[in-house]
This record gives C-alpha cells, sequence and structure tokens, in this order.
C-alpha cells in the first residue's frame, strides 16, 4: 500500500490535456459506494469486488479511522448489491482489531463449492511499512484468511497462515490487493490463486533506504482454500499485482504487475505449471502507469465466431494517478486497442467484475482534488471495448 500523492493544480491541468480514446458506443453508470468522512472513517482506500456464486456483488475496502496514511486504525469493511451495484448495503466490518492495521482484501470465489475466502494482511497499527522492510519494527506482516459458505453474509474469523506462506526472511507482505482467481482449464484446473507479494534481502536493492528489494509471488490452494501454499516468484523490483488465466496454452497463467523499473509501464510475468515458476518480468509499452496498483480480469474465453476478452484498468498517465481507463484484449493481452476512460480527474487503484458476456463493473478510487475522496462502482458494455 503505497504513500498517497499529491496534485500540484499546474501539473495536473496539463496531464488532463493528453488523449485518452473513448469507447464511442460505451453506456457507463457510476455510484458512489464509499465517501471518505462517512461512517466513522476518514479514508476509504483499497477497493475490491467480487460477483458470488447467486449474483450478489461484494464491495470490499479498508476503513481507516485518523487519516489516509497506510499504517494506524484500519478496518476491513465489505457492502452488498443485489441489483448489480445500483444500490448497496450498510457497510460491515468483517476485521477490526482495534488500533492495528487489517487490510488488503484479495477474495475468491470457489465456483465448485460457492465459497467465498478472502486474504488479507495485519500488521501492528504502530509498524509502519519502512519499520517492517528494514526490520526495525515490534512486529510484522502477516497473511491472513476470512472464509463465508452463506453468500458472504456470515464469515469466519481470520485464521492466521503465516506460518505455511511466508519465508521467515521476508519483511513486508501482502495479499494482491484485488482479487484472487480459479484456474478453469489445464492440468491444474481448481486451483485456486492468489497474487501477493513481499519485500527480501537484497544487497543491490535500495527499498526505503536499505539492502532490500520488493517481489512478486503467488499463493496456492488445491483443497477449495483450506491450506495455502507459496508458489513461484517473479523478478525483484515488481509488487502489486493481479492473474489471469490465458487462453493458450491451456491453464497458463499471466502476471500483471506493478513496476519499479522507472519506465512507467506494467511488466507482465507467466506461468505454465499453475504458478510454482514465472518467466522474467517484462514491459508492456501499451500500458502505461505512474507507478500505482491496477487489476486485471478475463471477461470471456474464445469461442465459435468470437474471440475472448480481458479487461485491463488503470490510472493511464505516466506520472500522475488520474484518468482512470479500462482497455480491451482480444489476443491473449498481447495489444489494447479497446479504451474507456471513466474518470478523468485524479484516480488510483481499481477492481474490475465481470457481470455478465456483455457487462463488467470497476469499483475505483477517485476525487476531483485527490484520488481518495471516495471509492466508486462503474457499470460498463464491456464488449464495447472488443475490436
Amino acid at each position: 500500500m503505497p504513500l498517497s500523492c499529491t496534485f500540484p493544480r499546474l501539473v495536473f491541468a496539463a496531464a488532463l490535456t493528453f488523449a485518452v480514446a473513448f469507447s464511442a458506443s460505451a453506456q457507463v453508470e457510476q455510484t458512489d459506494v464509499f465517501v471518505a468522512g462517512t461512517d466513522g472513517y476518514h479514508t476509504y482506500r483499497i477497493p475490491s469486488i467480487i460477483q458470488t456464486r447467486a449474483g450478489t456483488l461484494l464491495a470490499f475496502a479498508e476503513g481507516r479511522r485518523a487519516g489516509r496514511g497506510d499504517a494506524g486504525d484500519i478496518d476491513l469493511l465489505v457492502k452488498r448489491s443485489h441489483d448489480r451495484g445500483r444500490t448497496w448495503s450498510a457497510q460491515a466490518v468483517i476485521w477490526d482489531d482495534g488500533a492495528n492495521t487489517c487490510g488488503n482484501p484479495c477474495p475468491v470465489v470457489d465456483r465448485e463449492t460457492g465459497a467465498i475466502i478472502v486474504l488479507a494482511t495485519h500488521n501492528l497499527g504502530s509498524d509502519s511499512e519502512t519499520r517492517i522492510i528494514n526490520k526495525t519494527s515490534q512486529g510484522t506482516r502477516t497473511p491472513w484468511v476470512l472464509r463465508s459458505e452463506d453468500d458472504g453474509v456470515t464469515r469466519s474469523k481470520p485464521v492466521e497462515i503465516t506460518d505455511t506462506t511466508k519465508d521467515p526472511s521476508w519483511g513486508w507482505y501482502a495479499t494482491g490487493p484485488g482479487i484472487g482467481i480459479q484456474i478453469e482449464r489445464g492440468p491444474h484446473a481448481g486451483r485456486l490463486m492468489i497474487p501477493a507479494n513481499h519485500s527480501f534481502d537484497d544487497p543491490t536493492g535500495n527499498l526505503r533506504g536499505g539492502p532490500y528489494s520488493h517481489r512478486t509471488h503467488a499463493l496456492y490452494s488445491d483443497d477449495h482454500g483450506q491450506t495455502w501454499k507459496p508458489g513461484g516468484t517473479t523478478g525483484a523490483h515488481t509488487n502489486e499485482s493481479q492473474m489471469i488465466e490465458l487462453a493458450q496454452p491451456a491453464g497458463g497463467l499471466l502476471f500483471d504487475m506493478r513496476s519499479y523499473f522507472g519506465r512507467s509501464r506494467r511488466t507482465h510475468s507467466t506461468s505454465q505449471d499453475g504458478g510454482l515458476t514465472w518467466t522474467a518480468p517484462v514491459d508492456q509499452p501499451e500500458l502505461v502507469e505512474p507507478v500505482c496498483q491496477a487489476s486485471i480480469l478475463r471477461q470471456s474465453w474464445p469461442r465459435a465466431g468470437r474471440s475472448g476478452l480481458i479487461l485491463f484498468s488503470n490510472p493511464a498517465d505516466p506520472k500522475l494517478r488520474i484518468a482512470l481507463t479500462v482497455r480491451g484484449s482480444s489476443d491473449d493481452a498481447k495489444t489494447w486497442p479497446g479504451k474507456l476512460v471513466l474518470h478523468q480527474g485524479p484516480a488510483a487503484y481499481s477492481c474490475l467484475v465481470r457481470l455478465d458476456d456483455d457487462t463488467a463493473g470497476c469499483l475505483y478510487e477517485r476525487g476531483e482534488k485527490s484520488p481518495y475522496e471516495k471509492i466508486t462502482f462503474a457499470t460498463f458494455q464491456a464488449s464495447s471495448l472488443q475490436p
């Protein structure tokens, strides 16, 4: 969870002039879901959204009581929608540990059992990310699991999985943020996958002033989320990520990752063995980023007479968190000709969700002066982004 950004007025005004293509046929409906300063929270951050097997939308977020910062008294929240995001329930607190930090929601739906499994992380509210990375903190960052068997109405108490998923030498640890997936095809069909990242000792690194670097890794479960194991890691200088299953080869996986290579581009890595090993990260020239979280989603599979569709969303600017843009790819994330801007102003984290064959949604952070004024849900015609 990165530090907040500032937006000088002149720079921001100039940035808004850069050209981003709109999809003329797309119709967008937008509804504010979490608004800063309401219901006892100063700020809401880190959106995540899934559609359950029953068709319910569950929108997750962090509720930050004291301010925008990534440490302190932070609770994990959820809201429900039964009408495809037009209206939302009152928010429910699903994890509150007093003055400590509970966040980074990364849910996945098991399509075989209907269970909703949420991976999240915890740290002492007094421990900053920098201190955890530098290993000078009182505690450390730990991964946990919450589970619901009743369409997300109730859930289990958080269960810690640090011993089976975190190398003791790692410092920082984060799940997602965003969503996990369940592999649908190939030899690992049924496997639940969660994207994650961590900091690690790196003599050549310079992360937060020390010999450390960030790196993305996978978590997986072959028993419907009852137990979790670490998958493979990618190269250094990557962290927050999302994952999709590729059409070819069957069961192939793709990591889309936040990049710290200094080239203002997303980076991709692939796996052909169910997430146990990953290729070296490769820059994606079309996917411009200001160093920020992003979302990627398989909207549809190829079928007779129609190519598949993959969606991607992020603030599409090389320097600033502005212009939340959804892109569409019909060639397994190789090119991205379809574009739709949801919000030209300040915008940051986002999470995509498939509603049906032709419709998708995006839960994202936006505002007029800052990206962190509200979290909004937008629905749009995904098929309009398909060539």
